[in-house]
């Protein structure tokens, strides 16, 4: 009883102190004043033009951005879950592709592509010479590249709501005649909405996080966001920066929890109509606009990013910027360079790498755990913890990188442990930002498993090691490493959050291509995010390899 209260204790602790006292200093530093509270820091925001056109541009761009998002998800979503459309599964890899490629590559991507140096410019160049492509260093830019980013996410919560509408409605309108127009919005529109909505506050919240899109579109042409402002706050080592930083990402975590608040809302009520099948069958027959929507559908998908990326490679291979590809201006000089002849490259995959490893070790000892007490012995505290284990990741990257900046220059009054600008600081931000992701996976992989299995094992004399080596695990595992992969490759590709963290010793991927991007070096910054797709392509093979052997294995056993 002893032992159980005190790693009770130790939790409660470890919560408070990694989860919520970076938030607590981070308020406390914006409202403080050396004659105690003070609200003279968000005044003087308030009387500046910059933070006003900051503000506008950051609600432009979400909501433009989120618009477009919801139109494309909703048109896919509809698609892929009503028509007898071919290659359903490929098309289904396709659209998330767009989202599993980090924001700062499907950046890169679509900037090498509209370039002057890009394959845009050069069919443009077919018909004008003097024909330039639209600059994605631009408001259109920036809300583009974040709309066709984000919409998986809408496709992802719709798809299913749909798949979940009793088609007799559908029918019954029909019979009543109700065109497909007047179905859809009258019948299907309306039971889809909690789906739609909750995709729709999710990809706000995506878009209202996002560091890269802004920082690699906007900044060049002076264009701020919040999330971008706070980052040049912080990094102008100003007086009062950490102050202004501090009284921003304030403002934004406001925007942001108010924003997860009707996100969660809108998922509860969504989840209240999960209890209905999933109909896979198609409802409407394209006959003989099978094929040339079939063939629109993979040309828009393929333009999204398929050819984007063949661009930014292409252009990774080039030996000259400014001069076409072929045979005498191809070259592999860049990627030898990033990988054997600059050492500050290799340290930061290395870093990397090891980095994401770690994390994915402790989030999915840590995780498994906590989703295990919290699906077989639930409770307020538990409920309580998870709560602040996900502040983290509610909060914008940028917002809780400085708050660990804020715990760990001094966790404990005079004592400052000397690890700002260390993997340490790194490695202990990746955990506690990421952690929920794992929890959120082993939460669904053990609510799949009976708790009748565990007590038939109890019962049978198996103790607690060979019950969770023998039963738990061969079922959970697929589950399981699905949300550490998850992890790894999130962590693998982070940028936000090291952006404000690192130091010349501790750069990562993200932030080896972020500088750059800034120094004006495309060649290189293009090399490396072409060697980082092809580590997400690695990635995502083994998780299905991984899943494709378990699978297999269960049917056999």
């Amino acid at each position: 009883m002893l032992i159980k209260k005190s790693v009770i204790l130790l939790g409660i602790l470890a919560t408070l102190f990694f989860f919520v006292l970076p938030i607590a200093k981070l308020l406390h530093l914006s409202i403080g004043a050396e004659t105690g509270f003070s609200l003279d820091h968000y005044t003087e925001l308030l009387k500046q033009n910059r933070f006003w056109n900051t503000l506008q541009n950051t609600f432009i761009m979400v909501i433009a951005s989120t618009l477009l998002s919801l139109v494309l998800g909703i048109v896919a979503a509809w698609i892929m879950a009503y028509t007898n459309i071919k290659y359903k599964k490929v098309l289904h890899l396709l659209i998330l592709l767009s989202f599993v490629l980090p924001s700062y590559v499907l950046t890169l991507s679509w900037s090498s592509f509209m370039g002057s140096q890009g394959l845009m410019a050069s069919f443009l160049h077919l018909f004008h010479s003097g024909a330039q492509p639209w600059s994605m260093y631009s408001m259109g830019g920036i809300i583009f590249v974040m709309g066709i980013h984000h919409f998986p996410l809408v496709y992802l919560f719709t798809v299913n709501v749909l798949k979940r509408i009793p088609r007799d409605l559908e029918w019954a309108a029909k019979a009543s005649g109700a065109g497909r127009i007047k179905n859809f919005i009258k019948i299907t529109f309306p039971l889809a909405l909690p789906g739609l909505t909750a995709g729709g506050l999710l990809v706000f919240l995506a878009s209202l996080d996002n560091f890269g899109i802004p920082s690699f579109l906007g900044t060049p042409v002076n264009i701020s966001v919040l999330s971008t402002l706070i980052y040049e706050e912080i990094i102008s080592f100003g007086p009062s920066a950490f102050a202004r930083g501090a009284s921003l990402s304030v403002i934004l975590s406001i925007i942001a929890i108010f924003g997860t608040l009707l996100q969660w809302l809108s998922v509860r009520k969504s989840k209240s109509d999960d209890t209905a099948r999933l109909d896979n069958q198609p409802r409407y027959n394209l006959g003989k606009h099978r094929l040339w929507l079939s063939l629109l559908i993979w040309i828009s998908l393929i333009f999204i990013t398929i050819v984007p990326l063949f661009s930014m490679i292409s252009l990774s291979l080039k030996r000259a910027y400014g001069r076409p590809l072929n045979m005498t201006n191809l070259t592999f000089e860049n990627y030898k360079y990033i990988l054997f002849n600059n050492p500050k490259i290799w340290q930061s995959i290395q870093n990397s790498l090891l980095l994401a490893l770690g994390t994915l070790i402790v989030c999915l000892v840590i995780g498994s755990l906590f989703a295990y007490v919290r699906v077989r012995k639930p409770s307020k505290l538990i409920k309580a913890t998870e709560l602040a284990i996900s502040i983290p990741y509610t909060l914008p990257g940028i917002v809780f990188a400085l708050s660990m900046i804020l715990v760990w220059m001094e966790p404990i009054p005079g004592w400052n442990p000397g690890i700002y600008g260390t993997t340490t600081i790194l490695f202990i931000a990746y955990v506690c930002r990421f952690l929920i992701l794992q929890i959120r996976a082993g939460v669904t992989a053990f609510m799949q498993v009976d708790a009748s299995m565990e007590e038939a094992a109890r019962i049978s004399g198996a103790s607690p090691w060979r019950k969770w080596v023998f039963i738990l695990l061969p079922l959970l595992l697929p589950g399981l490493l699905s949300g550490a992969i998850l992890v790894f490759l999130t962590a693998l590709t982070e940028l936000t959050v090291s952006a404000l963290l690192y130091s010349s010793r501790s750069q990562t991927i993200g932030v080896a291509i972020f500088s750059f991007e800034q120094a004006g070096d495309t060649l290189h910054s293009t090399a490396l995010s072409s060697l980082i797709v092809f580590l997400i392509f690695i990635g995502a093979s083994l998780l299905h390899l991984v899943q494709k052997i378990f699978s297999h294995k269960g049917v056999h056993e």
